[in-house]
């Protein structure tokens, strides 16, 4: 038992640092002291449900995760679709911060375009049927297999063609990170 709590210190330490969070941020998403959390992940002090289930909340991780619990069954992540007016949104990322990945399936009724504007960067990818995309001045479709992406600073709308429902992967990153970079092309010599 002393063995599983000595490793629970260095496991949320890593968990933290894998999500880019620092010790402060941790401590205004779980309202528990920076000096406290540095005592938790050093070992110094011991943890307690009290202390670790806000980390569980801010990381959105299972607790098993966070006290090392060994993996018992299916290991498939189930995660819940929300529904939002004419789209289904199924959140494929359980991090907080940083890009975040998205499916959606767009009801054939969400056809008219409504552009907004808003921080951030998206790539977006057509799985099934045709998306419609407004882009500024750019209205477009996007068929199975194709991508666009955009600074979402921009006007913008997508949705069905109104023809049948659309299913889309979106990769978003809320502070306007780019997904992927591009290599220049080669200057000629």
């Amino acid at each position: 038992m002393e063995d599983l709590l000595a490793a629970v210190g260095p496991r949320l330490r890593r968990i933290r640092r894998q999500r880019g969070c620092t010790l402060a941020a941790l401590s205004e998403a779980t309202g528990i002291s920076v000096s406290t959390l540095s005592r938790l992940e050093s070992g110094h002090r011991k943890p307690s449900l009290e202390l670790l289930l806000p980390i569980a909340q801010a990381h959105q991780v299972p607790l098993d995760e966070l006290v090392g619990a060994p993996p018992v069954g299916d290991p498939r992540v189930r995660l819940k679709p929300v529904r939002h007016g004419e789209t289904t949104v199924v959140p494929l990322t359980q991090q907080p911060g940083g890009p975040q990945a998205f499916k959606m399936v767009i009801d054939t009724s969400r056809s008219k375009p409504e552009p907004r504007t808003h921080e951030g960067y998206e790539w977006l990818y057509v799985l099934s049927g045709k998306l419609r995309l407004v882009l500024a001045e750019h209205d477009v479709v996007l068929k199975v297999g194709e991508a666009a992406e955009f600074d979402t600073r921009l006007p913008h709308w997508f949705g069905s063609t109104g023809e049948a429902p659309v299913e889309v992967l979106s990769l978003f990153g809320p502070q306007g990170e780019r997904m992927h970079v591009r290599a220049q092309p080669r200057r000629k010599e």
